[in-house]
């Protein structure tokens, strides 16, 4: 039962991910939640393994994404390149970060952290394009802040990477290729370092390398990496107007309940 949960759970984050340049974190932390303390995980560890968790599987949503975007040629490789420089050192300090938060108040962060994605998904908040790319400095700077606030949240950045590069002026669909790939050095740098810092803790369940617990990672990677490329499609056909409303009232459940 728990393998079809992280199954269905990997195949709409990879939708997610392809249609939205978001990794499907803001869903899967959340489920990963539940489901752990379902299983009696200890409260202490849960929330931080739930974080953990989803930054791994990240690492196989955005490769798989990437590859459908590519094929596109809707990457801007240049502006990847730098804001990669500051994901690196930002993902490390935010994966310190969350660690140091304990697990109920890291829980009510991402709650409030929902409810602003869905409020800017379901109103389409987005900044005017006012300004051009910035330089190498401006964009390794910019990294480091989405990749810090990515690792607190377990997220691969979209919701922070795509609102960022259309106010500089590069356009949705290019924005969207980017921000995926952009996802990969966030999820493999961040999970590292939660694995690092989980890995001497004693009430971890078995199956767990530090802050990430492998069935959980491997049963969503399996459905996520073939369900990124079919959402990258959709994102290059549909305007997705209504799904991001829809998905927005979810986030908005999901924070509410995070919160109570």
């Amino acid at each position: 039962m728990e393998l079809l949960l992280y199954l269905v759970l990997g195949a709409a984050a990879g939708v997610l991910a392809g249609l939205f340049g978001v990794g499907g974190g803001i869903i899967i932390v959340p489920v990963l939640v539940l489901s752990f303390t379902a299983q009696g995980f200890e409260p202490a560890v849960l929330t931080h393994l739930a974080v953990g968790t989803s930054l791994a599987t990240i690492i196989f949503t955005s490769i798989n994404s990437v590859i459908e975007h590519q094929r596109k040629g809707a990457v801007r490789w240049p502006v990847f390149a730098w804001m990669t420089l500051g994901i690196l050192l930002g993902a490390g300090f935010g994966a310190a970060t969350a660690a140091a938060i304990q697990g109920p108040l890291l829980q009510k962060i991402i709650g409030v952290f929902a409810i602003l994605i869905a409020i800017q998904m379901a109103f389409e908040l987005k900044p005017k394009a006012s300004r051009t790319v910035p330089g190498k400095a401006g964009l390794t700077a910019a990294g480091g802040v989405i990749g810090w606030a990515s690792a607190i949240f377990g997220i691969g950045g979209g919701s922070l990477t795509v609102p960022f590069l259309t106010w500089r002026s590069v356009p949705m669909q290019q924005a969207v290729a980017t921000s995926s790939a952009c996802g990969l050095p966030i999820a493999l740098a961040s999970a590292l370092a939660f694995i690092w810092l989980g890995w001497d803790k004693p009430a971890l369940p078995e199956w767990s390398l530090g802050f990430v617990y492998l069935p959980a990672m491997l049963g969503i990677a399996i459905t996520s990496m073939f369900f990124a490329r079919f959402g990258a499609r959709l994102a290059h056909k549909l305007s997705p107007r209504l799904l991001k409303r829809l998905f927005a009232l979810l986030l908005l459940a999901v924070g509410v309940n995070f919160l109570i």
